[in-house]
């Protein structure tokens, strides 16, 4: 392969999310490189992807907040938000608010998930923001007021606050259009 010039970044991945970063037939590997005018180069070895800058420096910043979003759980389809500006990114480090007992940090991914998904997805169809529960981190992918909502209601159930409480907190600040930041 021949030397790019230019940024690059290393970013390492976890095994299980190579495949989805590549895609089939290296279609999702593409789609990246083609949005954002970058090369990646991706050792499913070792999980590291190096993502190298063609184009812009806006969207080589893009390219990286894109496979860090599919690293963290995300379908690529979702992260592919991530090139809009209007949309961010933002992740909740479980550990830091939970500390590292094991158990415990299960019980509250699945309120945050809930039964069959039905939490996640009542967040997610209330904010607009896209969800997800992967590993020891909770990854939220919208625009600043739907990030704002998702946070508030992860948070609740984080804290123990019933599902219909959150999921009453959410549409009513939706109602009163409350996106106070």
């Amino acid at each position: 392969m021949k030397k790019i010039e230019g940024n690059s970044e290393f970013l390492l991945v976890p095994l299980d999310r190579i495949g989805a970063i590549i895609g089939k037939r290296g279609l999702t590997r593409r789609e990246i490189e083609l949005k954002t005018q970058t090369m990646l180069k991706v050792d499913s070895t070792e999980g590291e992807v190096e993502i190298f800058q063609k184009g812009s420096a806006l969207l080589f910043f893009k390219a990286t907040r894109v496979v860090k979003a599919i690293a963290r759980g995300f379908a690529p389809e979702k992260a592919f938000r991530l090139i809009n500006e209007e949309v961010f990114f933002e992740l909740i480090d479980l550990k830091d608010i939970l500390g590292k007992n094991e158990s415990n940090m299960k019980a509250k991914k699945g309120r945050v998930i809930g039964a069959k998904g039905k939490a996640r997805e009542e967040i997610e169809s209330e904010s607009g923001a896209n969800i997800s529960v992967y590993g020891k981190t909770i990854g939220i992918i919208g625009t600043e007021n739907e990030i704002f909502e998702a946070k508030k209601a992860v948070n609740m159930l984080l804290g123990g606050a019933s599902h219909t409480a959150v999921y009453t907190s959410i549409k009513k600040d939706f109602e009163n259009e409350n996106f106070e930041l």
